[in-house]
């Protein structure tokens, strides 16, 4: 920001030099200097394209950033790579970017290329996954969800499922995220804590990396070394998608009527199409649209406002059949919605 008003500065003191040197006919140099200052360039340090949910948190982002709004966005796909990422930064750094936004690979390791950021006066907004930092004023803002609530929705759920259908033994796995990642932490953090507080059965847990493939190659594993598997909770909806295909593989059925239940993240409307059929039987909401988010944060810096230092998305809670229909965790009650076409078909990704 500092860089745009001095650039304004001199645009104008330039101005008024040419006008006194030239006798006023200046109609020239009026049109050289608009519009091109008003621009704001964001560059956008995204983690990868590891699933459908980063797909759509990356369309947010550029439908959002685009040069019809008035901005010039300058992606970087990191490939899963925190060093790509810090690469990143510090070449928005040198392109004397507006703003700086950054979807983390993992919570830790960012406070040096921060602070030259910061020394740099350029703000850097934080979007999905959380960062761990010496210093909170090493960032500007963060926006994104918090996953262990998300953890402890789904949890609540399987409780007040399994009471419902008089399951006697829940015998779990756990096909986490990539390891280090908020979304990881938290879903974790969330399973562990229930698995201790009811009683289940925790068989096995293993990263997936959020990946289809990775999903189906550890549930695959988890298979060959437990046959009582009655419940998987992917951390995702692609490691859910390899999930089944890993079970359907080995001659069982996932679903309510089968021999395993699936319970998933993200709502992807791939998703919660699964949910609906029952190959998911839940599917707790992780909203990608960070776009506008973002958005809304660069204007109220823009107009010299002080945007919150967290902001929490609100997110739903979608499953198959109306078995349960609310769920309460730290005394607040979050309403299951039941998939229907109708859900499926008002989804935006």
């Amino acid at each position: 920001m500092k860089k745009k008003f001095l650039a304004k500065v001199l645009s104008v003191m330039m101005a008024a030099a040419l006008l006194t040197g030239c006798g006023g006919g200046g109609s020239k140099d009026t049109d050289t200097a608009g519009g091109s200052s008003d621009v704001i360039t964001v560059g956008f340090s995204q983690v990868g394209a590891e699933s459908d949910w980063r797909t759509a948190n990356s369309e947010s982002m550029k439908s959002t950033f685009s040069e019809e709004n008035g901005y010039k966005l300058i992606f970087d796909d990191a490939q899963q790579k925190q060093e790509n990422q810090i690469t990143a930064i510090r070449n928005f750094i040198q392109q004397e970017v507006d703003y700086i936004v950054l979807a983390p690979a993992t919570e830790s390791g960012w406070d040096s290329v921060l602070q030259e950021a910061k020394d740099a006066d350029i703000p850097v907004i934080i979007v999905d996954r959380m960062i761990d930092v010496s210093n909170d004023s090493l960032y500007t803002a963060w926006v994104g969800s918090d996953f262990k609530l998300e953890g402890q929705k789904a949890c609540e759920w399987l409780k007040a499922y399994a009471a419902s259908k008089d399951m006697k033994e829940i015998n779990i796995v756990d096909i986490q995220g990539t390891i280090g990642s908020s979304a990881q932490i938290g879903r974790t953090e969330a399973l562990n804590e229930a698995v201790e507080a009811n009683g289940w059965n925790l068989l096995a847990q293993q990263t997936g990396e959020f990946t289809q493939a990775k999903g189906q190659e550890v549930m695959e594993s988890m298979l060959k070394q437990h046959d009582n598997i009655n419940v998987v909770y992917c951390e995702n909806d692609n490691e859910a998608f390899g999930a089944i295909d890993a079970i359907e593989a080995a001659g069982k059925k996932v679903g309510p009527d089968g021999d395993i239940l699936v319970m998933s993240f993200d709502t992807t409307k791939a998703g919660i199409t699964d949910t609906l059929s029952g190959k998911i039987i839940l599917n707790t909401e992780c909203n990608p649209l960070h776009g506008p988010r973002v958005e809304e944060i660069i204007k109220k810096l823009e107009n010299n406002e002080t945007p919150d230092k967290q902001a929490y998305v609100d997110e739903g809670i979608f499953a198959h059949g109306a078995d349960v229909d609310k769920v309460t965790v730290n005394g607040t009650d979050y309403t299951v919605t039941e998939v229907t076409e109708d859900v499926i078909n008002g989804r935006a990704y």
